[in-house]
């Protein structure tokens, strides 16, 4: 007769012999052998690029001093933040996590985060996109401080634009010229097309994006006002579902068909004339040895004299609730902020920064199209909101992002969409 060996048994066991591991290398203070008080840095970056680079930041900060000791942990994407809000619940996160810049209040509000205001520097906001260091703030308190950041950027085909008749040192600066352009830079061959000139939600600039830009930079919600069915926003979500009608949606199904296939990007192949994108996407064009010739410019305008509105996102660094050495963990996230270190990581990984020095330092560095991207980006920072996740309404986009869609897809109108989605995400107001 077999034995049946309990699971919670092995469990325990299993957690005996982790706490076991534990205890040789620090002390009940969360000290090592040398008295320095150890920090557990979690991240998702684990790639062959990100891995080696923060590992390396990690290394020189624990070479700075000595009081501290980081310790790297790898956390794959999307687990790292259900398992540090289940950490946080059991009391035992670990002390240093990077998140979202969108869902820092969100945190905040729930308890999740620490209040990192008593030991941060008072220079530390001076050094940082304001923006950025605004979106890590809830009630005026310092829950995040932003490491990272994106917007985005319209990629053109120069030769494309010649081709077509265009000149290549004009892109399109509103969204009528955005739709002339596209126009001419469609190449039909009866009643399918072997090169789409434009179509707004491929890339990472989606529905919404194109209605804040339409609306003043302005979110769905912003604070405690709704901005749903305004007039921009009815007149911008009927331009994006235009689109659609224009190339057919059996055409516009059949080139997704063929991105989802693992081929090679539509714009770096010559099958998009015009992409949207963050500058990172520059690393892939760059990676590729294409010889594509291109351009770069800001989101077009609304309309002519408008500003050129922006999306953004990114991420912070956080001390979870109930971190042992909050204090120490703000010293390595001060570190993290730095301008040296902010320079070091935007050289590796082509990011856009949060230390306005670093940022400004990598551009002055940069030759080509590598500088034309990166500066273009930082140059458009000014015009980009974060649109950060309000605390009344923290599940608003699983709400909305469906309803869009009808409208996007014909079986609804623009503004039946916008005033329905306004009417069900305040229905599940916190």
């Amino acid at each position: 007769m077999k034995k049946r060996v309990h699971f919670g048994f092995i469990l325990i066991l299993l957690f005996s012999l982790i706490l076991s591991a534990c205890s040789s290398n620090t002390d009940a203070d969360g000290k090592n052998a040398d008295g320095k008080v150890v920090i557990d840095f979690q991240t998702f970056w684990g790639s062959e690029t990100r891995k080696p680079v923060i590992d390396k930041i990690v290394s020189d900060f624990n070479k700075s001093q000595d009081e501290i000791e980081v310790k790297h942990t790898f956390v794959p994407w999307g687990d790292i933040w259900t398992k540090n809000t289940a950490a946080v619940a059991a009391g035992n996160p670990a002390d240093v996590i990077v998140n979202d810049i969108h869902n820092v209040a969100h945190r905040a509000k729930n308890g999740q985060t620490e209040d990192l205001t008593p030991h941060l520097g008072e220079d530390l906001k001076n050094e940082l996109y304001p923006n950025q260091w605004d979106s890590a703030l809830y009630e005026d308190k310092v829950h995040g401080v932003p490491f990272a950041t994106d917007n985005r950027l319209m990629f053109y085909n120069k030769d494309a634009y010649k081709e077509a008749g265009l000149d290549p040192e004009k892109p399109p600066a509103t969204w009528a010229e955005l739709e002339e352009h596209a126009a001419k830079l469609d190449v039909k061959q009866g009643s399918s097309y072997e090169r789409i000139g434009y179509y707004p939600l491929w890339g990472s600039f989606g529905a919404a994006s194109w209605m804040s830009n339409a609306d003043d930079g302005k979110g769905f919600i912003e604070g405690d006002e709704m901005h749903f069915a305004t007039p921009n926003k009815i007149e911008a979500l009927q331009w994006v579902a235009d689109w659609q009608k224009r190339y057919g949606k059996k055409n516009i199904q059949a080139f997704e068909a063929e991105f989802g296939s693992g081929q090679t990007n539509p714009f770096i192949s010559g099958k998009v004339a015009i992409w949207t994108d963050t500058a990172n996407f520059y690393t892939q064009i760059r990676d590729s040895k294409s010889d594509i010739n291109f351009g770069v410019a800001p989101i077009p305008a609304f309309k002519e004299g408008e500003r050129n509105w922006n999306e953004g996102g990114g991420f912070v660094m956080e001390v979870p609730k109930g971190a042992e050495h909050p204090k120490e963990a703000a010293k390595f996230i001060e570190y993290l902020a730095s301008e040296d270190v902010q320079k070091y990581w935007a050289e590796k990984n082509f990011d856009i920064v949060a230390n306005q020095k670093a940022a400004e330092s990598v551009v002055d560095g940069l030759e080509g199209d590598g500088k034309l991207v990166y500066e273009s980006a930082i140059n458009n920072l000014k015009d980009t909101p974060f649109h950060s996740v309000p605390v009344k309404y923290p599940d608003y986009k699983s709400i909305v992002d469906p309803i869009i869609d009808n409208a996007v897809q014909g079986k609804i109108s623009a503004e039946q969409a916008l005033k329905k989605a306004e009417q069900d995400v305040k229905k599940t107001e916190k």
